[in-house]
């Protein structure tokens, strides 16, 4: 629970320091290559992770990497502020979160569609125009494939989860069998 208070509180403040569409994808971008850089060499990840080396040296190898890679000032300040914290383990939940708060800032919801095959275009489009409609705003939809569902649709919005698939109507049938 501490750990997604805490990638609720880094993310929400990143999307907030934000300001356009334009500056998102920058930051976003140089955040992606960072962690992808984190994770691809295996020197700078031991000395990110090394007890040993105290964390003022370890931010200024990362400080110097920064400046070497030319990444925006924002992104720097991010990055320097979790390793300050240790909290650079968090990035890549981070990138995760981030365009969902990102969009709900511009009032755009997001829901996560789960279907057992690849949507039409056609579906596509009168699922997120039906979502609108209800909505009231612009959604953004997320897709899935989940083989578990068999047929029919999930969808989640944040904590919600509208289940319209076979399974979950099984479920339900089995749960009012077993009541009696």
């Amino acid at each position: 629970m501490k750990s997604q208070l805490l990638l609720n509180k880094y993310t929400l403040g990143l999307a907030n320091a934000l300001k356009t569409e334009s500056e998102y994808e920058t930051i976003r971008g140089e955040l992606l290559d960072f962690a992808r850089l984190c994770r691809d060499h295996r020197e700078l990840k031991e000395i990110l992770e090394s007890p040993i080396l105290a964390a003022r040296k370890k931010s200024e190898i990362v400080g110097s990497i920064l400046a070497a890679e030319s990444f925006q000032p924002k992104t720097a300040r991010f990055i320097l502020l979790l390793m300050e914290h240790n909290r650079l383990e968090l990035l890549d939940e981070i990138l995760d979160c981030l365009p969902v708060l990102w969009n709900e800032k511009r009032g755009v919801r997001t829901f996560e569609v789960s279907s057992v095959v690849p949507l039409t275009g056609a579906q596509e489009a009168r699922l997120k125009g039906e979502l609108e409609r209800l909505e009231k705003t612009q959604v953004r939809l997320i897709y899935k494939i989940d083989p578990d569902i068999i047929g029919g649709l999930a969808l989640k919005k944040g904590n919600l989860v509208y289940d319209i698939s076979l399974k979950g109507h099984l479920l339900d049938l089995k749960e009012k069998l077993s009541e009696g």
